[in-house]
């Protein structure tokens, strides 16, 4: 390592470490000595700090269009529609550098069909860090927010988060899981961060990401999807014209979840009510394949069959869908291998 580097890994040592405070007996001389040349130093390298710290900084956010592409057409099985309106929507609002608004998206269908996924991948191609990023947040109904008599420190500790963290950084993206075991009226809290307003109390809300995600309307998919299947259409023919009214109404009017009759749909406020297909067999296929790939293991289609097989699928008669989706593959290919 050169001293160059030597010397601003030292000072970082230092500075972001609390390495200082072991120094306990020092002369003032050394001291204003040692001050001169951190200020020097820094004056020249005046970003050095944020290479190694995430900061809400292009460094450590910035929007690769590309990979997201190229992740849900190789990732993402099944799921034509959703693949579609999360390229655009997301494309299209980080790279406008003025939005009216919070891009809000609302995930809906079965387990197992992709919607924490998608979440995962829309982190990693905007975030260095992926999920793991200081300026992910994700809120789980029952953990979060479990008791029903306790809605409303709920909803002042819920606008207490949001405000802090888009304080700190205006692209903070906010992910809510289980909305269908959510608290009807809670998530209403949220109604002026998502709004049209330019700032709150000196606050600008519009570069911020919402998504929420629930198996709420996943009734309502099946049940279309089920058609496109009975009159003999392809399912790569079905648009999102075909469910997203019926979809919004089924979550809107769903009084077990957190979206029942929320001023944020009666007031326009979600972008897109993305829907996630139930999975055939042949994308369960694909999944164990794919799974197959991220463990190391060679592509064994047998296995993908083998492990396919076992899952339950319906209607019963004709054994169309895949019940869990995807969700149990993982632990089932780790049984055979």
């Amino acid at each position: 390592m050169n001293s160059k580097k030597q010397h601003a890994l030292l000072v970082l040592l230092l500075v972001c470490t609390g390495g200082t405070r072991a120094i306990e007996i020092i002369s003032t001389g050394i001291a204003v000595g040692m001050a001169a040349a951190l200020t020097g130093f820094l004056a020249s390298y005046p970003n050095i700090f944020y290479y190694f710290h995430e900061c809400c900084r292009a460094e450590w956010i910035s929007f690769n269009k590309t990979g997201l592409k190229a992740d849900l057409a190789s990732q993402l099985f099944g799921q034509h529609i959703a693949s579609r309106i999360i390229l655009k929507a997301v494309t299209g609002f980080m790279n406008n550098n003025n939005p009216k608004k919070p891009l809000v998206l609302s995930l809906h269908g079965w387990t197992g069909t992709g919607k924490n996924f998608v979440s995962q991948l829309i982190a990693d191609n905007i975030y260095k860090k992926g999920m793991d990023s200081s300026f992910v947040h994700i809120f789980t109904s029952e953990l979060h927010f479990p008791h029903a008599s306790q809605v409303e420190t709920y909803k002042s500790q819920l606008q207490d988060w949001i405000r802090g963290n888009v304080t700190n950084c205006a692209r903070s993206m906010f992910i809510f899981d289980e909305m269908d075991k959510m608290h009807p009226g809670l998530i209403d809290s949220i109604k002026p961060f998502v709004d049209y307003y330019e700032k709150l109390d000196g606050v600008s809300y519009r570069k911020a990401i919402f998504i929420f995600l629930s198996n709420a309307g996943g009734e309502s998919i099946t049940h279309t999807t089920l058609d496109f299947w009975k009159t003999g259409k392809d399912r790569e023919e079905l648009q999102l014209k075909d469910v997203e009214m019926s979809l919004s109404l089924s979550v809107f009017n769903n009084k077990n979840s957190g979206l029942w009759h929320t001023s944020l749909i009666d007031k326009n406020l979600v972008d897109f009510f993305v829907p996630f297909l139930p999975l055939e067999y042949r994308h369960v296929v694909m999944c164990a394949m794919a799974e197959m790939e991220a463990k190391g293991l060679p592509p064994d289609p047998d296995l993908a069959n083998r492990v396919a097989s076992e899952l339950t699928y319906f209607p019963k008669a004709d054994r169309i869908f895949s019940v869990k989706g995807c969700k149990t593959i993982e632990s089932k290919l780790d049984y055979y291998i």
